[in-house]
């Protein structure tokens, strides 16, 4: 069965896409609809956002990274259940990994899944010429279906007049909402985006809030016509994966609290699918790491906003430095680096001890150090096969290495191409079953690499 879908997607970053999804979602839900939410693009932190608001998991769907395929049927699986599944576009409609085409992007997904697309326009300042912007948007992809317009920060009932005689003269998609300027409770954000959202920053009246403003702004009831009459084929969904064997009673710690939780769904869910077994824990607040663990993952995070009690944590960091010594498989992405590294300077220059694992220390920088696309191969065997597999993954990270001369020799991870420059480089650190990079990986990328993975976990290199 076909689940009806909406794409929310924006003429550039900052027009309210995430609020506005965020009070569509929770008006649904109070109508008592299950709705499905997804993100476009490799965001950690807009999908926590629109989980709590959903109460359900929101899935990534990465065109650049997964693919067509992929992309199709984890939508597929994961709105099977639902009365409407809601997709958050990532920047403008048409930003994605490359300026020549739609690869990576809003509408690359929106096209994927048929799905009619509702654009949100900062209406600010703006009268007839709202019309003459949303028709380059509607006739860019004649491909797209273009549901509707949604003019954010709108002056007045006069001003949301004059928008939507704008469009109808203009024979554009019609407007079914206009938002009045501040009308939206802020969301609170910091360097690497929205705060990570949890019941004291997204707490039910907030949400109420933002369903209430929805619901008052917004033509809900065409809205939610917008998907009659449009097919969609649904894939040919690839079998569940059966635990392979020998990998039954494989554990892997999963560092997992405040300051790490950068973990796309999917990856998770295929390690359990091959059988593994993650046991989480929190380097915050545990003492040591649990009993039993074959292997660790620290995942992405805030380290640095938790230096301090990371550091208080003595027997915690002791008991993950005797883990790594052992010569038990360690994997970690960017905040899992930093804690694994010998220790965080921070902007105001205090230095906090870490783990200590990794032969360099880290430093956060007041600019953002790297944010992209990137196409990594193995150097040597490690966590997601032999020497010269290929992953795709993403980078966006405020800190740096510190003598990144010990890591960019024999001790490098993987080769690394970044989408701008094309130019291979030296990342991470590798030695024996440790390895750490600034690069969160998506599995989905490379058929096979939870399981390779699983094999690294269990110590088979």
């Amino acid at each position: 069965m076909s689940c009806p879908r909406l794409v929310i997607a924006g003429t550039s970053s900052g027009v309210g896409k995430t609020s506005l999804t965020l009070g569509l979602t929770a008006a649904l839900c109070r109508r008592g609809l299950k709705v499905q939410t997804f993100k476009v693009g490799p965001d950690f932190l807009d999908p926590t956002w629109l989980a709590l608001a959903s109460g359900r998991p929101c899935i990534n769907l990465d065109g650049w990274m997964c693919g067509e395929d992929y992309v199709r049927d984890r939508f597929a699986r994961a709105s099977a259940d639902a009365d409407i599944a809601i997709v958050e576009g990532v920047m403008g409609l048409f930003d994605g990994a490359d300026p020549a085409d739609a690869v990576g992007s809003t509408a690359e997904i929106a096209r994927w899944l048929d799905a009619p697309v509702l654009l949100v326009v900062n209406a600010h300042g703006m009268a007839r010429s709202l019309a003459a912007l949303v028709k380059g948007y509607a006739e860019f992809d004649p491909e797209l279906q273009m549901g509707g317009v949604i003019a954010n920060r709108c002056g007045s009932a006069r001003h949301a007049s004059w928008l939507s005689e704008a469009l109808a003269a203009a024979g554009m998609p019609p407007l079914l909402g206009a938002v009045r300027r501040d009308s939206l409770p802020p969301l609170p954000s910091r360097h690497l985006g929205l705060v990570t959202a949890d019941r004291q920053n997204l707490s039910a009246s907030a949400l109420a809030n933002l369903a209430d403003a929805v619901e008052q702004q917004l033509d809900l009831a065409r809205i939610l016509e917008l998907n009659k009459g449009i097919p969609w084929e649904t894939p040919v969904s690839v079998p569940d994966t059966a635990p392979l064997a020998g990998t039954q009673g494989v554990r892997i710690g999963l560092a997992f609290d405040e300051a790490f939780h950068f973990y796309y769904p999917d990856n998770l869910q295929a390690l359990e699918e091959t059988g593994a077994t993650l046991v989480r824990f929190s380097p915050l607040r545990d003492r040591t790491l649990p009993d039993g663990l074959d292997s660790l993952i620290f995942g992405g995070g805030y380290p640095e906003e938790y230096a301090a009690d990371l550091e208080a944590n003595r027997d915690m960091r002791r008991s993950v430095a005797a883990f790594a010594s052992a010569g038990n498989p360690v994997y970690a992405e960017c905040g899992g680096l930093m804690y694994l590294s010998a220790g965080i300077e921070l902007r105001d220059g205090v230095h906090h001890k870490m783990v200590g694992a990794l032969p360099f220390a880290t430093r956060m920088l007041t600019t953002r150090k790297r944010l992209g696309y990137t196409e990594v191969k193995l150097l040597q065997k490690g966590p997601f096969g032999d020497a010269g597999t290929c992953l795709r993954g993403h980078e966006f990270h405020y800190s740096e290495i510190i003598d990144s001369a010990s890591t960019c020799t024999d001790g490098s991870a993987w080769q690394v191409r970044y989408r701008r420059s094309g130019t291979p480089v030296m990342e991470g650190y590798q030695h024996g079953n440790l390895f750490a990079s600034y690069i969160h990986i998506h599995f989905a990328s490379r058929p096979g690499a939870a399981e390779a993975f699983v094999d690294f976990a269990r110590g088979d290199q």
